[in-house]
C-alpha cells in the first residue's frame, strides 16, 4: 500500500513545483494544428463564438470536453479486435455484462448508446407531469429530459457548492435539511427518485462524500424514495473519497465503487466519460425496475445485447471499466487538474478550488467583472481564449442555461469556462502553454467584451446556437496580441 501511495503522489523535482508524474508512455500520436491568430478570428466568428461549432483543423488544444476524448489503453484497443459481430446474443456483450456486474454488483443491465440515452429512458419511465426531482446539481441533458416529461428539478446543494475559492473537499454534497424540506413540501408521492451526480459537472467537477451519500440513503429509505446515481464520473469521485475522506485511505477503488453502487437503486453512466469513446449503461438490482425500463431499449436504442453501440465499443468499454479500478489510471486527470489549478490560482487568476474532476474551471465573472452576466461572460471568455491561443474550452454558464416563460435568461449560478482534461491526452508543456496564454489574457482582460445572440435554438441552445461579439473587442484583442507577440502564432 505504501508503494502505491508513492506512485500516485505528486513528485518533487528539487526546488520546483510539485509535478504530476505520468505513469504511462505515449505510443500513438495525432498531429495538431496551431494556426495564425487571423485565421482563428475568422474561425471563431464563423462558429458564432460557440466553441462547439469549431473544427478541430482550426483548434490547437481541444479542451472542450472529456466525453469520448480519453486516450484508449493498449488493452482496450487490442480488445476491439476480439469483437463478436452479432446483432443479438453477442459474446462481446456477455463480457461487458460480466464486468458491469463485478464493478457495481447489479444483476440487471440495460445497454444504451450514451449517457443522455440512459437519462431519456429513466425519465420516460419514472417522471410524470408534476413530479419533483431533488438532486445535488443538474446536468444540461438531465434537466432537459426531466422537464420534457413534466418534472421539476430541485438543486439542494450545500452553501459551499457555489463558492469559487474554497478548501471544502466535497462541494458536491446534498444539503440534508434542504432535502427534508423538499420532501415535506411536495410529498413523497410526487418524488419518484433522488438523483445524485458523481463529481458534479456544472459546478467544477466537485465530488460528494460517502458519508453524505449514506445520509441521503437514510432519508430516502425513511420515505420510501429510490436513489438514482449518475456514475459517469464515479471513478474520479471514488478517487477523491480515497484521497480526502477519513476512513477510506486504505480502501481499494473496487471497494469504494461497490459501496457507492450498493447505496443506489439505479446506476447509469456515460461510457464516453467513464471508460471508452462511446456507449452507456443502466443497471439495477431490482427486477421490477428493470422490467419497467427494458422495453424502451429496443424502441430507442437497439436490441438488449448492443443498445446502439458497436460491438467494438462494447469490448473497449468492458476493459475500460476494469481499468477504472486502477487508481494510477484514474489519478492522471485529477493530478493534472490539481497542478493546473494550483498554478493558475497562484497567478491570481480566479479558478474553482479545490481542483475537481473533468477539468479546470475558470471563474468568468471574476475574470471579466466588467462584462454583465446578461452579456454571457463565460462564452466571451471561451471565445477570447480560443482567439489568442487556439485552445477550445467550453462555456458553462448562462448560455448553457435556458429562458423563462417571459423569455428572459435564467442566469446561471456560476459563469465558468471549463478547460477539460481528458485522461492521458495532454502533456505538461501543453499545460504550461495554456497557463501562459491564460495569464496574458488575464492581464489584458479589459479588452474583452460581451456577446449577443445571432441564432438561438429553443432547446439546449449551447450546442448549436451562434452569437456575435458586442462591438469590435475581438479585433482590438488581436491587435494587442500581435503587438506583444509579433509573428508568434
Amino acid at each position: 500500500m505504501e508503494s502505491n501511495k508513492k506512485q500516485t503522489a505528486m513528485v518533487k523535482f528539487y526546488n520546483r513545483e510539485d509535478l504530476p508524474l505520468e505513469l504511462h508512455k505515449v505510443r500513438v500520436v495525432q498531429k495538431l494544428f496551431l494556426k495564425p491568430i487571423e485565421e482563428r478570428l475568422q474561425a471563431i466568428e464563423e462558429a458564432g463564438y460557440n466553441t462547439f461549432l469549431l473544427s478541430t483543423k482550426d483548434t490547437f488544444l481541444d479542451m472542450l470536453t472529456d466525453s469520448g476524448c480519453n486516450a484508449m489503453s493498449d488493452r482496450q484497443t487490442a480488445a476491439m479486435m476480439l469483437a463478436d459481430d452479432a446483432y443479438a446474443g453477442s459474446q462481446s456483450y456477455e463480457r461487458l455484462e460480466k464486468r458491469v456486474k463485478a464493478l457495481f454488483a447489479k444483476e440487471y443491465i440495460l445497454p444504451v448508446h450514451q449517457g443522455r440515452a440512459a437519462e431519456n429512458i429513466i425519465s420516460q419511465t419514472f417522471v410524470s407531469e408534476g413530479d419533483q426531482i431533488p438532486m445535488n446539481y443538474h446536468f444540461t441533458t438531465t434537466k432537459a429530459h426531466i422537464e420534457i416529461n413534466g418534472g421539476t428539478l430541485h438543486e439542494i446543494y450545500t452553501d459551499e457548492a457555489l463558492k469559487i475559492k474554497s478548501d471544502h473537499p466535497f462541494k458536491g454534497n446534498i444539503d440534508i435539511q434542504k432535502l427534508e424540506r423538499v420532501i415535506a413540501e411536495y410529498g413523497v408521492e410526487n418524488i419518484p427518485f433522488i438523483r445524485l451526480e458523481a463529481s458534479t459537472n456544472l459546478i467544477g467537477g466537485q465530488p460528494f462524500s460517502m458519508e453524505n451519500m449514506r445520509q441521503v440513503k437514510a432519508v430516502a429509505d425513511r420515505h420510501g424514495i429510490m436513489i438514482v446515481l449518475d456514475a459517469s464520473l464515479i471513478g474520479e469521485n471514488a478517487y477523491f473519497i480515497k484521497q480526502r475522506e477519513s476512513g477510506y485511505e486504505n480502501s481499494t477503488m473496487g471497494q469504494i465503487l461497490l459501496e457507492m453502487a450498493d447505496i443506489a437503486d439505479i446506476v447509469y453512466f456515460s461510457a464516453r466519460k467513464l471508460s471508452s469513446s462511446r456507449g452507456g449503461i443502466i443497471c439495477t438490482g431490482s427486477e421490477e425496475l428493470y422490467d419497467k425500463m427494458r422495453d424502451l431499449v429496443p424502441l430507442f436504442e437497439g436490441f438488449l445485447t448492443y443498445g446502439g453501440m458497436s460491438v467494438r465499443e462494447i469490448e473497449a468499454m468492458a476493459v475500460g471499466l476494469e481499468e477504472t479500478l486502477d487508481d494510477q489510471m484514474i489519478n492522471q486527470s485529477p493530478s493534472f487538474i490539481d497542478y493546473f489549478v494550483r498554478r493558475v490560482d497562484a497567478l491570481g487568476i480566479p479558478v474553482v478550488t479545490p481542483g475537481g474532476a473533468l477539468g479546470a474551471h475558470i471563474d468568468a465573472m471574476g475574470f471579466l467583472p466588467h462584462v454583465p452576466q446578461e452579456d454571457y461572460p463565460a462564452g466571451a471568455l471561451a471565445g477570447a481564449l480560443f482567439l489568442i491561443s487556439g485552445i477550445r474550452g467550453m462555456e458553462r454558464g448562462t448560455i448553457s442555461s435556458v429562458r423563462d416563460a417571459e423569455g428572459k435568461d435564467v442566469l446561471a449560478d456560476v459563469e465558468l469556462l471549463r478547460l477539460a482534461f481528458p485522461r492521458r491526452v495532454f502533456t505538461l508543456s501543453q499545460l504550461e502553454y495554456t497557463i501562459d496564454r491564460l495569464k496574458w489574457l488575464f492581464d489584458n482582460r479589459d479588452l474583452v467584451g460581451g456577446l449577443v445572440w445571432r441564432d438561438e435554438p429553443k432547446v439546449l441552445r449551447f450546442f448549436l446556437g451562434r452569437l456575435d461579439a458586442k462591438g469590435d473587442w475581438p479585433i482590438r484583442l488581436m491587435e494587442k496580441f500581435r503587438k506583444d507577440f509579433g509573428d508568434s502564432l
